[in-house]
């Protein structure tokens, strides 16, 4: 039986509720952030609400504009590269610190949740893709232990998947799948080495759906 996930914050709840409107763009970029207007749509409180759009403020999800107030940022194509680049490096360290570090059960979360992903895409059930690859780096992010590089790379993580539903016509969710389960195998495994192997694979296969898009 698997391992249910540990309790989350309600702040940490919030932050993933707004990260799915943002990822799938229910929330477009340039549209206005209207706290009150959250609060109705997600049925979530103020206080975690704020505190989510703080933190999506300081990593420059939402942007703040004089008189206008928070509006959501642009998706970049130009700079998407170099993201995926800085990217790149901060999964390597945390794919290897997830595989020394992580307790039998979140082994067994990480699995189940790359499991999940691959049913998801092989049944085309893009949100249930989406939801589950959201789990899986929750549980990465809590075994690798090291909060400065989740810190660091989950701003990036969502600006890619808000790049990928502007653009999913050229992406397969398939193959995505099939890259984030090498990576979760490697971890589940404690075997470093193809836990940033499956890393790598998941930033070339991201880089690889960049490229198509800039040259289409």
């Amino acid at each position: 039986m698997t391992a249910a996930l540990p309790k989350r914050r309600a702040a940490d709840i919030a932050y993933d509720v707004i990260e799915s409107m943002l990822a799938t763009l229910e929330l477009q970029p340039g549209s206005a952030v209207v706290e009150a207007d959250l609060v109705q749509r997600t049925g979530l409180g103020r206080t975690p609400l704020r505190e989510a759009l703080l933190r999506m403020l300081a990593a420059g999800l939402i942007r703040q504009e004089p008189r206008r107030g928070l509006r959501v940022s642009d998706v970049q194509l130009a700079d998407h590269l170099d993201l995926i680049q800085t990217r790149r490096a901060l999964e390597q360290l945390i794919a290897a610190a997830a595989a020394r570090r992580a307790t039998p059960p979140q082994r067994e979360q990480i699995l189940a949740c790359a499991t999940g992903m691959i049913h998801a895409a092989e049944g085309g059930n893009l949100d249930d893709y989406m939801q589950a690859d959201q789990r899986l780096d929750h549980v990465c992010h809590d075994a690798c232990r090291n909060a400065s590089a989740v810190n660091a790379v989950e701003p990036l993580i969502i600006q890619c998947r808000r790049f990928w539903y502007a653009y999913q016509h050229e992406g397969d969710i398939v193959e995505g799948a099939r890259r984030h389960m090498a990576m979760a195998a490697g971890i589940a495994a404690g075997d470093t080495e193809a836990a940033m192997a499956g890393a790598d694979l998941l930033m070339d296969y991201l880089e690889a759906f960049t490229r198509k898009v800039i040259d289409a």
